[in-house]
């Protein structure tokens, strides 16, 4: 029987095959897919010919495609539409593809190739691209054990291992957890103050478990909307709870061990390369470089942010008194934000969603690419898909050059982790006079559609998609020679760039007239609305601001310092979020064990990521405000010096190359309301 995996992919563009993928058919082409990677490599390290930047370096970048591909078509699967026996599989491919990425980068004459090249690099006359490329090559091997004594390589391997099927564990339990909790309802009065549409979806998520009443979950478009607001506290209380206890209930799925496991054998594998942490060895290849720099720039913003969010967080528990609430609580938050909102700004969260049909916020993304870059997405069936809910769509330019496969999987489901992604299953690159283009996808979880009303997004959700939407147009115009530099593969503090910088558009008229339009009368967003939420925008903005830098100082006191003496996840992660705690602890929560972000993403000692690319995006924003939000110049600047260029270069230069200049973080504070504020 022909393995699909292994087969040249006959399909329109060359698209993952998904129809014909049996579950049976991964294990074997892994172990095949890593034997043709294997050959590849022994080609370069068995050529007699003198080590060139082509037929090494070069050559290296272009080697195990087969495997690039099945990679990016399992793991995908593995987070979007995964069963028990995808994700056993995934215990056991894991660990041979870590032994893989070893056998590479222990490889010493294939290191020894590349460090010939690398020594002699001012002498070859490379263009910017192979210089950042052999600089990339040359500094995996370095920092990946390619120095070390045969001893420390076989450690190596050892907790590379280790670590690859933690961090898969990690995931799995989290999931497992997510999906193990229901809350099912019969007295239509516990939903008092739910929103029609949520008891509806509450209702229908009944039905289709048999059930009688209205079944509430850990999905975010169930668990958001309840936590916003029920009336019923206990209710609210039961539901945070259960949120922020998963995968800390010393059972089963309990992440306690896996963290302490995970954050000493990463601090050890530092250690082992000749770094003091874990974080010392991440921010070695980041924008920031040290964490001690993180450490000064969330320093400085939580300083600028900590009065702000004393003085809302006092105003929020004010507020909440005038009902009785004496201490408020976390389950308290969304619910008495969202009326002060309201009262503050005559503005209900809920009256905005039917001018945001998920149909139309989707065009609208897409006619807002085609202003800013004159791109054109065409739905088309004919693109194989793994779940009947995903929508593809052919992209172009308005001359008709094929630019990208776009894959959207909009709904919550078993199988699918919670929270909001970009990916790819092909990269773009150029070989042989031919511009191989991307396959690009984003997954989210957003409202289905009920049997009386379409899905209807909250404007949050509406910011969410367009923020998937930025990562993926990184992905879709990417436009480099070398695969690992193509597209999102950048410094991870500009990753989230192209992604932060088009939620502004969420925000502007001119851009809301395009798509907000009420679902049943067509009738655009009304001005006065539109003005509420610009000016809402930054309400309880130091709360907002505090809470992001609490998530990113934790996981720089997991990674910037020896772990080894931690033997209590929660003692530690209480004392990690004592500088800015506003809310009383919750005993039965810790959030260090669903932190996926930081355990099973890979955003280990770069959750300040998100931070510092708003700094960025504000200041870029700007530019664009300056010159017109939809100023065709100002928007090919965009593309030629950072959409399209990838990793080919310092994130730092593709930025002052767009902007003119190195970002000030005035625009981040005075968007925020954190300038000026009292």
């Amino acid at each position: 029987m022909k393995n699909p995996l292994l087969q040249s992919f006959n399909t329109p563009y060359t698209t993952a095959p998904f129809s014909q993928i049996k579950n049976e058919h991964f294990k074997p082409a892994f172990e095949e897919a890593i034997k043709i990677a294997k050959a590849e490599i022994d080609e370069i390290t068995s050529n007699s010919e003198i080590p060139s930047f082509k037929n090494t370096i070069e050559t290296l970048d272009f080697s195990g495609y087969t495997l690039d591909r099945l990679s990016s078509i399992f793991f995908n699967l593995n987070s979007a539409e995964t069963n028990d026996e995808i994700q056993k599989i995934a215990q056991e491919v894991s660990p041979l593809l870590s032994e893989f990425s070893n056998d590479i980068r222990l490889n010493e004459k294939l290191f020894e190739r590349v460090k010939s090249i690398y020594d002699d690099r001012k002498k070859l006359n490379l263009t910017v691209e192979q210089a950042t490329l052999l600089d990339k090559k040359y500094k995996n091997f370095a920092r990946n054990g390619a120095n070390l004594n045969d001893n420390a390589k076989a450690k190596l391997r050892e907790i590379d291992m280790k670590l690859s099927k933690l961090s898969l564990q990690f995931g799995e339990n989290v999931l497992a957890e997510t999906n193990a909790f229901e809350m099912l309802l019969t007295d239509e009065n516990q939903l008092k103050g739910l929103p029609d549409g949520a008891k509806e979806a509450a209702k229908m998520a009944a039905k289709e478990k048999n059930l009688e009443g209205w079944l509430i979950t850990l999905d975010y478009p169930s668990y958001v909307p309840f936590m916003t607001y029920a009336d019923d506290r206990s209710l609210r209380k039961k539901l945070a709870i259960a949120f922020g206890a998963r995968a800390f209930k010393n059972n089963e799925y309990d992440n306690q061990k896996v963290v302490l496991d995970i954050v000493n054998l990463r601090h050890e594998r530092a250690n082992l390369l000749g770094y003091k942490t874990h974080a010392h060895f991440v921010l070695e290849e980041r924008m920031a470089e040290t964490p001690e720099k993180v450490l000064s720039f969330s320093n400085d913003l939580l300083e600028k942010a900590k009065p702000a969010a004393e003085k809302e967080f006092k105003q929020l528990s004010d507020f909440a008194k005038k009902d009785g609430i004496e201490q408020l609580q976390k389950w308290d938050g969304a619910y008495y934000s969202e009326k002060l909102k309201k009262q503050n700004f005559d503005l209900d969260q809920e009256a905005l969603k039917p001018y945001f049909k998920l149909e139309n916020v989707i065009d609208g993304a897409f006619t807002v690419a085609h202003k800013l870059f004159g791109l054109q997405f065409k739905e088309v069936e004919t693109i194989d898909k793994y779940h009947k809910d995903v929508k593809t769509y052919e992209v172009t330019t308005t001359n008709g050059d094929f630019i990208a496969v776009f894959y959207a999987d909009f709904f919550p489901r078993k199988g699918k982790r919670n929270g909001a992604w970009m990916t790819s299953y092909k990269s773009q690159w150029k070989k042989d006079n031919e511009n191989s283009r991307p396959h690009i996808s984003i997954v989210c979880n957003f409202t289905k559609p009920t049997e009386t009303k379409p899905s209807l997004l909250t404007f949050n959700e509406v910011t969410t998609l367009f923020h998937e939407f930025g990562h993926a147009l990184h992905g879709m115009l990417a436009d480099t020679v070398y695969p690992s530099l193509s597209g999102t593969s950048v410094y991870w503090d500009f990753v989230e760039l192209p992604s932060q910088l088009l939620e502004n558009w969420c925000y502007e008229k001119e851009a809301l007239d395009l798509f907000a339009k009420h679902y049943e009368t067509n009738e655009p967003i009304p001005m006065e609305l539109v003005q509420k939420i610009k000016d809402s925008s930054n309400f309880l903005e130091g709360m907002q601001t505090m809470r992001q830098l609490s998530f990113g100082l934790l996981d720089m006191q997991w990674h910037g310092a020896d772990p080894t003496n931690i033997k209590n996840v929660k003692e530690f992660e209480n004392q990690a979020f004592a500088d800015t705690q506003l809310y009383p602890d919750v005993a039965e929560n810790c959030m260090s064990t669903a932190f996926s972000h930081i355990f099973q993403g890979g955003y280990s000692s770069g959750y300040y990521s998100y931070k510092w690319a708003e700094v960025l995006d504000a200041d870029a924003f700007e530019y664009f405000k300056e010159t017109g939000i939809f100023n065709k110049e100002t928007a090919k600047k965009l593309l030629d010096n950072v959409l399209s260029q990838g990793g080919t270069d310092k994130p730092m230069d593709l930025y002052k190359r767009f902007r003119g200049s190195a970002p000030s973080n005035k625009a981040l504070l005075k968007r925020a309301g954190l300038i000026g504020k009292d």
